[in-house]
């Protein structure tokens, strides 16, 4: 195995010369850089991990913990923690919990162990418990996607105004009888998505029927569908006046409520107008068919990451930083106005766009419900 005084000789330069290169600190010639670095790449030289660590108590290592790594919506965050984190010299470790608030306290006790520089947590469920493991061992933490107290880094979208452009958007189409799908009643995505449609309800002198409001799991791949696919049916069934549309607080979710909606025989949007929280990757549907408030999860992922890292390199020193990034109403083919007599009066206008501002999209054009590949 060769040695760092092996490159240094190589190459003609000192020893702390080839660590100023390894470790991308102080000055060194863009000449004497290539020298070194090629002397590196010809005797195959690798830099002891544990030695560094040893010497600079940094492990270069993060972890970022999800809740459900099969939902796109997580795999692209995991992307954008990697690359921002690569480009800054750390690797990053992934796990998943699968929305356990047991396996959660497993990875991050393995972390502790591990002695990661820092985590990057989508919490199960209440946050207090993980949180409070991690400032014991002086290991620094972002929330990610979720609402965080105010002494944590946190990432996210704003889930509650999204939901409320999505509920304005389906008033001003006409509806009056809104169903609400969401997650669990312990995660703030999931309430501050209920709070944003009563909102866009409540401005429009309407209050939401909570017998149209079902929380499921916000478990993870197809248990999601399958909460998505009951919570459907039951709100269906809930009363002699059924909803003319449905928002959907996540991606299987709706995909859950549009294959029970297609085992009713009802069409969307011509029969009822379906909306929801998250996008899809394209590769996922063969023609984008809902009309969706898209989260720009690889933003969070990476402003996540450079967050966290800066924080260790003491360029980042305020307390408790949160960084809430805009949604973009995308409105396609889901979403229509109530068929005649069905809705209680039509709304004007249409409010759409990224945050409360900018101009949405429309992709027009008649759904195909079975364009949607649901798994």
């Amino acid at each position: 195995m060769s040695r760092i005084s092996e490159v240094a000789d190589r190459a003609g330069v000192s020893a702390m010369t080839v660590s100023r290169v390894l470790n991308n600190s102080g000055y060194v010639s863009a000449a004497t850089r290539q020298r070194v670095e090629l002397a590196i790449a010809e005797l195959g030289y690798v830099p002891n991990a544990l030695a560094r660590q040893l010497r600079s108590k940094r492990t270069k290592m993060l972890a970022l913990v999800v809740s459900d790594i099969s939902n796109p919506f997580f795999t692209t965050i995991a992307r954008g923690v990697e690359d921002a984190a690569s480009a800054r010299g750390f690797a990053v470790m992934f796990c998943n919990t699968d929305e356990s608030e047991a396996e959660e306290s497993r990875y991050l006790r393995l972390l502790v162990e591990r002695q990661v520089d820092g985590v990057l947590l989508v919490p199960a469920q209440g946050a207090a418990a993980s949180l409070r493991l991690l400032r014991t061992h002086d290991i620094p933490a972002v929330v990610l996607d979720r609402r965080a107290s105010r002494r944590v880094d946190n990432v996210r979208c704003d889930s509650e105004a999204g939901a409320y452009a999505l509920g304005r958007h389906l008033i001003e189409l006409g509806h009056r009888r809104i169903a609400v799908l969401t997650g669990r009643r312990g995660i703030s995505t999931s309430a501050d998505r209920v709070a944003g449609v009563r909102r866009a309800l409540a401005e429009a002198g309407l209050a939401l029927d909570e017998s149209l409001v079902r929380y499921g799991g916000f478990t993870f791949g197809n248990m999601n569908l399958a909460d998505g696919r009951r919570m459907a049916q039951e709100v269906l069934a809930a009363t002699d006046d059924p909803p003319t549309a449905i928002f959907a607080a996540n991606n299987f979710i709706a995909f859950g409520a549009v294959r029970a909606l297609r085992e009713l025989g009802l069409k969307v949007p011509e029969d009822i107008s379906v909306v929801a929280f998250d996008d899809l990757p394209a590769e996922w549907v063969d023609e984008p068919f809902l009309t969706v408030a898209a989260q720009p999860a690889y933003d969070i992922g990476r402003r996540a990451a450079d967050m966290m890292i800066d924080r260790l390199l003491g360029e980042r020193t305020a307390a408790g930083e949160s960084v809430v990034l805009p949604f973009e109403v995308i409105v396609r083919r889901s979403t229509a106005a109530p068929r005649a007599g069905r809705a209680q009066g039509r709304g004007q206008g249409r409010r759409q766009g990224r945050g409360a501002d900018a101009g949405a999209r429309r992709d027009g054009g008649e759904l195909p419900v079975a364009a949607a590949r649901v798994p």
